[in-house]
């Protein structure tokens, strides 16, 4: 997976978790709604600038919109079927 699939994942995990719309955070982040969900889907990449203000806009630290989860081991897969 690459850094704008694990973006999209995560900022569609965190702005649900803020019960915010696309609309408010974009309106908070000063961005188009259009563009954010461009981002959220993975159809475009943010730059630093844009993803520090998407973190402020959610309150977190722009970290978690780039941290990928770690990945399951082949054991801890076969452990959870």
């Amino acid at each position: 997976m690459d850094l704008k699939e694990v973006m999209a994942i995560n900022l569609r995990r965190l702005r649900h978790a803020k019960g915010m719309t696309q609309e408010e955070l974009a309106e908070r982040a000063g961005l188009s709604a259009r563009y954010l969900g461009g981002i959220e889907r993975a159809d475009v990449s943010a730059s630093v600038t844009v993803l520090g203000r998407i973190a402020e806009a959610l309150e977190i630290d722009a970290t978690e919109l780039v941290h990928a989860a770690p990945s399951k081991s082949g054991k801890e897969r076969r452990q959870n079927l």
